[in-house]
């Protein structure tokens, strides 16, 4: 016999973390940081086929200060990395960034100076979505599991410990240009 048998039908119980998640996962609003071929499977991940609105994505932000998911789509090269963090820095928390391809995640098959091998040498990362280019469908999955993520993320200080611990890790990690191939 608990209190949910005490109230009236239609009562909803829930806690503030899990209410305000809830609306943060149905409200994410992207903005795209397309460089290559990852872009193009991203756009088309907007189409009709696959219908990127019914998670409340439908339009993609060309301002950062209107955006709170950075897709991350292709190579990033070494002058490219200031603008993005630039870009990240430029959004409004809460802000999360998905790594599309494997070029964004590690680097991919650009293993040189000119390429900086994963972009969590520059920004946190909250999921990592591998492929070359990634199908639409795995674009769609990794926004499932970042709604999972975003339902189950801490509020107020907790939050801010976590993402700062994460970006800590991320920006004390080896810069690219000190690693020599593939095994340092």
């Amino acid at each position: 016999m608990g209190l949910e048998e005490k109230l009236p039908s239609g009562f909803l119980l829930t806690t503030v973390e899990g209410l305000a998640g809830y609306a943060r996962k149905g409200s994410l609003w992207p903005a795209t940081f397309g460089l290559a071929c990852c872009a193009i499977e991203m756009m088309a991940t907007t189409s009709g086929r696959f219908d990127l609105a019914r998670f409340g994505m439908e339009a993609f932000r060309a301002s950062p200060r209107q955006a709170d998911l950075l897709i991350v789509a292709g190579r990033v090269s070494q002058k490219m990395g200031p603008v993005l963090r630039q870009v990240y820095d430029q959004m409004a928390e809460p802000k999360w960034v998905l790594a599309m391809g494997v070029c964004a995640s590690s680097g991919g098959m650009f293993n040189n100076y000119a390429v900086v091998q994963g972009v969590d040498h520059i920004v946190p990362v909250d999921i990592y979505l591998p492929g070359c280019p990634p199908r639409p469908e795995m674009l769609l999955n990794a926004i499932i599991e970042l709604h999972r993520k975003i339902q189950e993320m801490p509020l107020g200080v907790n939050r801010e410990e976590a993402r700062a611990a994460a970006e800590r890790a991320a920006l004390a990690s080896t810069p690219t240009i000190d690693m020599k191939g593939l095994l340092r």
